[in-house]
């Protein structure tokens, strides 16, 4: 699996004028038909399989849609102009912006859908469950559901039978402006489980905690019934499924109890194939959210983390062993990536600097194992997110909460060296059976310091299976040529088909060399079938 993330909203914005603090009619929005066949078919010749429709759900605005029916939130409790797409609204309704005619917002939604499907490829949507706007109000849910909330006793902190955590008889007092231009009495929880009425300015204050029996006081479980907030989840699920989606993206699933997970996956199931990517950063809880039915997990406090220390710290990269060694056989479940929306820009002046820096890094994150990788829209550009956008300053990424477009995207220069890089990179993925398929060997321990290798800055790895055999040798060193000797002990050299204890390799700076071990012709024993890359 090769997956894109495409935030709707950036994604089809060709206007390149933007200025901070701007409106949608000032700075443009990108929408589902901006998603064409022909941009279809260019991430599908880029390799991709999978697309991540990023901020579908329609959530907290500053943008005003009244003539509709959907007005805007208050400024205070939404952040930036156009608004977090993880302060979600209303589950059962699509975002406004995010369409050419707002009043068609879900046809234009689900022909979007059917356009993608149509090229091969699959959709993955958010499920935000674990927070929603302080202002939620359902306009579009089903009559026999519901609304978050309307039962709630108000007069607890904690009921398994609410669907919020209450600070009673006390007022929310909102980080920003005055509490008179935003009433919110008893106040709730904050998403990111501040239970107390006065959220900091870096909490998530635009959103609202769901109580799903898990009590805030103690942390003891309450699950002797089906809690409604489950059920009210479930049906959520159960319409986006049926809306065709292949998959979710689970924003911060680790903070919804497993138990639920257990529950609703199972559930959900029985009518529906639908694959569960979980945003998690916990790896104490990897194996049990697995077993709940998860099919991938982020694979961010592992891999991401070290090679981002590889690179700024000066870690060394035979410290990628211990990534593998702690997921205790997980490999597979880890969705890699070295972009997403929370992330800093590879290309930006606040990381690498240069898309090309990166190349060795996403290459390690892309060829390791046999789970999903992901990019992020613009990555395969060299998008650097340069400039403040309005909330979320100049921080290196491309701002979730503004109207704002990609410098890189507009120039759309598929003949560049870094487009080229993540077109081979990402075929290779899906064409090669020992990328796609095969198992995963560290020749780390072969090869120690004290050898004619450099494990400071060289990573050697195999990746094999019955028809093919690959040895593929990184250079984390952008400045330095490495010339090392690469061993493969015996017992990997069966498995690689007979192969050679032995090879010699060139490496460049920030070089990524691949060796075809079942096809060796040059005299030294290093056929290089591929170069993939070469920083100049």
């Amino acid at each position: 699996m090769n997956i894109y993330q495409l935030f709707v909203r950036v994604f089809g914005n060709k206007n390149g004028a933007w200025q901070p603090y701007g409106t949608r009619e000032q700075n443009g929005c990108g929408t589902f038909n901006d998603i064409t066949d022909d941009e279809i078919d260019r991430l599908k010749s880029l390799g991709i399989s999978h697309i991540w429709l990023t901020g579908v759900i329609r959530h907290s605005t500053s943008s005003d849609y009244s003539g509709i029916g959907l007005k805007p939130t208050n400024k205070l409790i939404t952040k930036g102009l156009a608004g977090s797409p993880y302060s979600i609204l209303d589950y059962y309704d699509v975002d406004p912006d995010l369409a050419a005619e707002p009043k068609n917002r879900m046809a234009e939604f689900e022909a979007a859908v059917d356009r993608i499907h149509k090229h091969g490829l699959k959709v993955i949507i958010d499920l935000i469950p674990n927070h929603l706007a302080r202002e939620y109000k359902s306009v579009c849910k089903p009559d026999y559901i519901s609304d978050f909330g309307v039962n709630d006793d108000k007069n607890v902190e904690f009921s398994p039978a609410n669907n919020f955590y209450y600070c009673p008889n006390e007022l929310y007092v909102n980080p920003i402006g005055d509490t008179n231009e935003y009433h919110e009495f008893p106040a709730k929880a904050s998403g990111n489980d501040v239970f107390r009425p006065n959220p900091a300015i870096n909490d998530w204050y635009d959103t609202v905690k769901l109580n799903y029996g898990v009590d805030c006081r103690d942390g003891s479980r309450h699950f002797g019934f089906v809690p409604d907030t489950w059920r009210k989840m479930l049906n959520v699920i159960r319409f986006w499924c049926s809306k065709c989606v292949d998959g979710f993206r689970v924003d911060m699933a680790e903070m919804v109890p497993v138990e639920f997970w257990r529950w609703v996956i199972a559930e959900v199931r029985k009518d529906f194939n639908i694959m569960m990517i979980a945003e998690i950063y916990q790896p104490d809880l990897y194996k049990a959210y697995i077993e709940a039915g998860f099919d991938y997990l982020y694979d961010k406090v592992g891999l991401y983390n070290t090679l981002e220390n590889i690179y700024r710290h000066g870690q060394r990269a035979e410290t990628v062993t211990e990534v593998w060694k702690r997921l205790n056989g997980l490999d597979d479940n880890m969705l890699r990536f070295m972009e997403n929306h929370d992330e800093v820009r590879l290309a930006s002046k606040h990381f690498m600097k240069d898309a090309r820096n990166a190349f060795p890094f996403v290459a390690m994150s892309a060829l390791m194992n046999k789970g999903p990788f992901m990019i992020y829209n613009g990555q395969e550009y060299g998008e650097d997110a340069d400039g403040a956008a309005g909330f979320s300053g100049d921080d290196g990424r491309t701002s979730i909460f503004d109207y704002v477009s990609m410098k890189s995207v507009l120039k759309d220069d598929r003949h560049s060296d870094v487009y080229e890089f993540y077109s081979k990179l990402l075929n290779f993925r899906e064409k090669n059976p020992a990328i796609r398929d095969g198992a995963f060997y560290d020749l780390m321990w072969a090869n120690p310091w004290y050898s004619d290798f450099d494990p400071q800055y060289v990573y050697a790895f195999l990746r094999y299976c019955e028809e093919q055999k690959l040895l593929i040798v990184i250079n984390f060193n952008l400045n330095e040529n490495r010339k090392v000797s690469v061993t493969i002990p015996d017992d990997a050299v069966e498995l690689a088909g007979g192969c050679r204890n032995e090879y010699r390799v060139e490496l460049n700076p920030g070089e990524v060399k691949i060796v075809d071990l079942l096809n060796v012709r040059c005299r030294d024993g290093a056929c290089i079938v591929w170069r993939l890359c070469e920083i100049k």
